[in-house]
Formats: structure tokens, sequence, C-alpha cells
């Protein structure tokens, strides 16, 4: 996968939140996949936390710790992190040379668990954050996800495979943002099974009584 296969972004408002902090546990861990993987969005990033940088010269000077700008020069001088990879058991592998997101790193993996036939779902636990709700979904070829819309904000990176949900093909290195204005049904496309990360606030909303039931045991 490549930066110029991607054909999906988070918004300038996604980013904003991120680059300001202002995003909660779950989705900031979602986009920071979405991130390291796609340099137009580390660009977009990076120009807005120029821009915020510039906002910050305007406000009224505040008193600085002592060692304060001993620790600002530490952190130039330090060699940036290597980019590698994260090992998490128990999942499929990826193409050659993918690799599961750094942003996975300290977080603690479940094993597959059974969703529905050709359907496994696996919990994301973030150390810092015990309630943020992220799954990583793995569904085979031909296999989709029951319709549905969301009570609130659903955030998607595709990690492998693709998926086609009526609105637009969706691949690996893709990003996906639904809220209450989406109705769809994801489905996996042939050649290859799909594995997303996505984090969920609130609730889907399934529209059969056994998807939502399904859905609520899973957590979703």
């Amino acid at each position: 996968m490549s930066s110029e296969s991607i054909r999906h972004h988070p918004g300038d408002d996604l980013l904003l939140a991120l680059a300001a902090g202002q995003l909660p546990t779950a989705p900031a861990l979602v986009l920071s996949a979405h991130v390291e993987g796609c340099a137009h969005c580390r660009e977009q990033l990076r120009l807005l936390e120029t821009a915020g940088g510039a906002l910050l010269q305007q406000l009224p000077p505040a008193e600085l710790h002592a060692d304060a700008l001993a620790r600002a020069l530490a952190a130039i001088d330090a060699p940036p992190p290597a980019p590698t990879p994260v090992p998490v058991r128990g999942l499929p592998p990826l193409p050659a040379g993918a690799h599961w997101p750094r942003a996975l790193a300290g977080c603690r993996i479940t094993r597959w668990r059974w969703m529905a036939p050709g359907m496994r779902y696996a919990r994301v636990r973030v150390p810092r954050d015990p309630s943020a709700n992220v799954v990583l979904l793995r569904i085979a070829a031909g296999m989709y996800l029951a319709q549905h819309t969301h009570s609130d904000r659903e955030l998607t990176q595709v990690l492998h495979g693709s998926f086609h949900d009526g609105r637009a093909h969706f691949s690996a290195g893709d990003f996906d943002a639904a809220d209450t204005q989406v109705h769809h049904q994801p489905v996996v496309q042939a050649g290859s099974e799909c594995v997303c990360l996505a984090s969920i606030e609130g609730r889907l909303e399934f529209d059969g009584w056994f998807a939502r039931r399904l859905g609520a045991l899973v957590g979703m």
C-alpha cells in the first residue's frame, strides 16, 4: 500500500481536532493509524499544527518551568523513533511490506471472536482509557455487515482488503467517517478478507432485530 493509492481521507475538522488534542481516545487512535500511513494527511496535520502554533504566539506569555528550555532542546535533538512493526498475536497476516499501525502499540488486543459466519471481531483495549470502544473487524470476501446507521460517530481505517458500502469503494489505507446521516451496508469485495480498525461512539443501529441483538452482544 502506498500513500498515492489512498482515496478517502479524514476531513480537516477531524485533523484539526487531533492537532488540538480535542478528540476522545478511540477516534484519535483510529485517526492516528490513518495519518501514519498517509503522507497527504501527515502534511495537512503538520500545517494545522503550524497554524495552531502561530495562534499560540498571539496569547499572553506565561511563566515556564526552570528546565523548560533544556527539555525542549533535548526533544529536538532526540532521533525520531524507527517505524517498526507492532507485534500483535493472533491476527491474520497483512500483504508483504505492510504492518499493523504503530498506533496500536501498548494496546491489548483480545483473541478473534466469532460474530457470524465468515465474520470475526477483536476488542482493542487502550490502557490510558479503558472506556474507549475500539474494535478490529475481520470479514471474509463476499460477506457483509447488516444494513445499519449510527447513533453517533464511527471512524474506520481499512488495514487490509476492501469493501463497498453503496457510497464508495474503500481499500487498504482508506479512512471512513460515518454518522447519523449515513445508512449503509459494507460488503467485502472479492479476492481477500477485509480487516478494519474502528472506533464506535454510541451504537450501530442495525435494521433487523437479530442484527440488533448481535450488535448489542458484540458491543457495537
